[in-house]
């Protein structure tokens, strides 16, 4: 089958989609799954580079996000059937014309869904669920206002739409003036380019110098150090990921002085991407499978019913790789980047 391959750890320009890539088998307790979108995004250059916290054995597939046509059912399998078409996590080998995923990290859709809309579902709008819905942490209440950083990105405007849906009250950032138009779209009460306004001074000006009860931060570096100081006494923040290149290191005074919770996620824990916790000898992939189901589920009915918009800026041919992380990178997306495969392909007009 044709699959894009890391053979070395390097840059995402220097891959290469190789035509004969063997098939991997069926196992057990999985699906095999006929791709027909794959979502990019910024995690994906690092995983290739082996500067993420996780690597895996070269060489291999990358890509996590995958949404497509189960094709193949392995034993003990019971919540799917050939032809469901499903939105999918795996640990690695969604670039390429099938994949194998464990029948806890593959999600049927409705109808109502196309695998291009579906993409990433199950990472970034299942990340900005877990971080404002599960009560460990943000758990955003009616009338609490919280700030969105990269609002305009894939995990933001997932966060941005819960947000709304839960009744808070939304401050955006994002870096142009597209982005800015979109987040308002999306129901956001305020919204502040960071490339033309301080967003701090532009905060305690929106709060009455009160500060935000929630900060949800994909950036990090000094973003993160700002937004401890436009938040309110006992306020939440939760940082995601470190788009800005900078890991912060957290201030405890401020954290003291204001009685601030500081809730660190990695999604992934709770998706399966860690595979087996050595120190509960558990998969918790499996152990949270009810909960992401649950979440995924009423995210679903919320597409459905109109309160939740995925946005697809962007959509490449599997033979436009190269471009689509590009576009990535340069920050010229809003919402998720998409890889379509064949019949989605078509579709689509490509």
């Amino acid at each position: 089958m044709r699959a894009l391959v890391v053979r070395e750890w390097t840059d995402f320009e220097n891959l290469r989609i190789e035509d004969d890539w063997p098939a991997p088998p069926i196992l057990p307790g999985t699906v095999r799954v006929r791709t027909q979108a794959v979502g990019m995004n910024f995690a994906l250059s690092l995983r290739v580079q082996g500067k993420y916290q996780i690597k895996f054995p070269l060489p291999h597939v990358p890509g996590i996000d995958a949404c497509g046509i189960v094709t193949e059912i392995g034993e003990e399998v019971t919540q799917l059937k050939i032809g469901d078409r499903v939105t999918c996590f795996v640990n690695h080998g969604a670039f390429a014309e099938e994949c194998i995923v464990p029948e806890h990290r593959a999600f049927k859709l409705p109808d109502e869904m196309t695998f291009r809309m579906a993409v990433g579902f199950p990472s970034s709008h299942m990340t900005s669920y877990i971080a404002l819905v599960w009560p460990q942490w943000i758990n955003l209440q009616f009338g609490e206002t919280i700030l969105i950083h990269g609002a305009a990105g894939g995990v933001g405007l997932a966060a941005l739409d819960i947000a709304k849906i839960l009744g808070a009250k939304v401050i955006a950032t994002c870096g142009s003036e597209e982005k800015v138009q979109v987040c308002r779209e999306h129901g956001a009460d305020h919204v502040i380019n960071y490339h033309t306004e301080n967003f701090l001074n532009r905060v305690r000006q929106i709060t009455a110098d009160e500060g935000v009860n929630a900060v949800y931060d994909p950036v990090g570096g000094d973003t993160f150090m700002q937004s401890l100081r436009c938040m309110a006494p006992e306020g939440r923040i939760v940082p995601i990921g470190f788009a800005s290149g900078d890991v912060p290191q957290i201030p405890a005074n401020i954290l003291l002085v204001k009685n601030l919770k500081v809730l660190a996620l990695n999604a992934g824990y709770y998706n399966g991407q860690w595979g087996v916790d050595p120190s509960r000898h558990k998969d918790m992939g499996k152990v949270y499978e009810s909960q992401v189901r649950a979440g995924l589920a009423q995210m679903f009915r919320w597409v459905i019913e109109g309160r939740m918009r995925p946005e697809n800026s962007h959509t490449f041919r599997f033979d436009d790789y190269k471009e689509a992380m590009r576009t990535v990178l340069a920050r010229d997306s809003i919402g998720r980047v998409a890889v379509v495969f064949d019949k989605e392909a078509e579709r689509l007009g490509y």
